[in-house]
């Protein structure tokens, strides 16, 4: 079967409906012998009412823990025989994701379904972020 995709980026954050949105974003590289690469952004604005010394390390604690999340995603990818990496991206969660889906040219851009309770819609997932992330990369989105 010949290659449709070069590089699929799926978007984390850990937890059970991360591991299903992982699953899904392996069982899609497989099918398309794609490249993998999983993605932890995190926007660290909210830390900006501390004091300022305490910011750096609350930062790194943070990327520290997206890193891990994310290598336990790659081991389960290479554990299913898919070539897998990752990356952690401070800033606007947007943003973020379409840079490195420029970045790594990616032709697919995975996003998990939100939890009822969070702040961010499904509506807004499949109607606007999936839009602009396609107008901007090119990239097709699957909401999973």
């Amino acid at each position: 079967m010949e290659a449709t995709e070069t590089t699929i980026l799926c978007a984390t954050r850990g937890g059970e409906a991360s591991i299903r949105t992982q699953q899904r974003a392996i069982e899609l590289a497989k099918e398309r012998n794609a490249r993998l690469v999983f993605i932890f952004v995190f926007d660290a604005r909210f830390l900006e009412q501390y004091t300022a010394p305490r910011v750096p390390a609350m930062e790194d604690e943070i990327q520290k823990m997206g890193e891990f999340l994310l290598l336990m995603a790659k081991e389960r990818a290479e554990k299913a025989g898919v070539e897998a990496d990752y990356t952690v991206r401070m800033g606007k969660f947007r943003s973020s994701l379409i840079e490195a889906a420029n970045e790594l040219e990616a032709s697919l851009v995975v996003l998990g379904r939100p939890a009822d309770n969070n702040f961010t819609t499904l509506d807004y997932l499949e109607n606007r972020l999936s839009s602009s992330i396609t107008e901007e990369t090119g990239a097709e989105v699957m909401v999973v």
